[in-house]
């Protein structure tokens, strides 16, 4: 009797234990889930405090651009600054029109001014790219070449022929660098898809990267 009772107690006790089981088992995933949720504010909170100094960097473009009436296109997401190729060369040329020239004195100045307008303007910048773009006009290998022989004559017309405040800082910063028809719609020629981009290499956006590496 006396065993017959003791194993119905230990019957009973079972769920019991069970039951705190599962609740611990609960907690700690509700605790584990508040963990992850926090971690990830954290993470959008500095991806978008590092990105704050890009985005007023990229302002400051747009808004001198249009103040100073230089007619070029400027991504309001990247800062990438496209000028059309008819601007600068003549289809198939890699020399610089003398319109493109007087085009650069007026744009460049301005453009290496807002980067070191202010100092951390200057840190956020780590590197700006001059690539020269084609269309699908013409086989890949021509079009690579033209589009960075295009590039390297702004790169040195910028450095060998002009004279502006920033020139020695930002050719510290600068490189050319040939994109050919990569970006360009290979169906058809399109001339819009034949310019020079200026583009921004973002400190933030480097920074963001290994915020995201930190966090996996």
């Amino acid at each position: 009797m006396a065993d017959f009772i003791s194993d119905e107690f230990v019957d009973t006790e079972i769920p019991d234990d069970d039951s705190s089981i599962y609740l611990s088992i609960a907690d700690m995933m509700s605790s584990l889930l508040m963990f992850f949720a926090l971690l990830f504010i954290t993470v959008l909170l500095q991806l978008a405090e590092k990105d704050a100094p890009k985005r007023v960097v990229i302002g400051n473009v747009v808004g001198q651009m249009k103040s100073n009436n230089i007619n070029v296109k400027v991504n309001p997401e990247t800062g990438d600054v496209s000028i059309q190729e008819s601007i600068l060369f003549a289809k198939g040329s890699t020399e610089l029109k003398p319109d493109g020239k007087a085009f650069l004195h007026r744009f460049i100045p301005v453009y290496s001014g807002v980067i070191f307008s202010k100092p951390e303007f200057e840190q956020e910048i780590s590197r700006v790219v001059i690539e020269g773009h084609t269309s699908s006009d013409g086989d890949d290998k021509t079009n690579l070449q033209l589009s960075l022989l295009r590039s390297a004559s702004v790169y040195k017309y910028i450095f060998y022929d002009m004279n502006f405040p920033t020139k020695a800082p930002l050719s510290q910063k600068i490189l050319a660098a040939g994109r050919g028809e990569i970006e360009s719609d290979k169906t058809r020629d399109n001339p819009s898809d034949r310019k020079v981009v200026f583009r921004f290499q973002f400190r933030s956006d480097e920074l963001r990267k290994d915020i995201v590496k930190t966090s996996l």
